[in-house]
């Protein structure tokens, strides 16, 4: 195997996450900046009770919508109550994948290394190989010939 290559390949690997990284901090800051200038501009528009304007060929309009959400921790009880009174189809159950992945591992450890029956159909089960990264903080280390040399 020409080390080389595997070394080349980790090294791009590294630089690729790190540039995800940057760049989700550049898109989070630039929310963050879309957020304060929308809200500027809309607080703008109201106070000088401009509906709409167009500007450089694009058209601003002031909306107004109604969100909503659960309070924090009653969420089971909004769920009840939208049941009993009738809006059941409003609840969406949901399994999160990572808990559903873990269960299904847990499931087929337990079962032979076969995925139960009264599962099959029902889940795809996948491997999936990924390389996983961390500093080492003491020192690097380069395998090469099966011994380790410190750099």
């Amino acid at each position: 195997m020409d080390n080389n290559v595997m070394f080349d390949l980790a090294d791009r690997l590294k630089a690729l996450k790190e540039q995800k990284k940057q760049k989700e901090s550049e898109l989070k800051n630039v929310n963050d900046m879309i957020f304060e200038v929308e809200s500027a501009l809309a607080e703008l528009m109201t106070l000088s009770e401009t509906q709409n304007f167009t500007r450089s060929g694009t058209m601003f309009s002031l909306t107004t919508s109604t969100k909503a959400s659960a309070v924090a921790g009653r969420k089971d009880e909004l769920y009840t109550q939208l049941k009993n009174a009738g809006y059941g189809n409003l609840v969406v159950e949901t399994v999160n994948p990572s808990s559903l992945s873990a269960f299904v591992k847990e499931q087929i450890s337990e079962n032979d290394e076969l995925l139960p029956k009264w599962l099959d159909g029902l889940v795809n089960v996948f491997e999936k190989t990924s390389i996983s990264m961390r500093k080492n903080r003491k020192y690097e280390c380069l395998y090469y010939d099966k011994q380790l040399i410190n750099n």
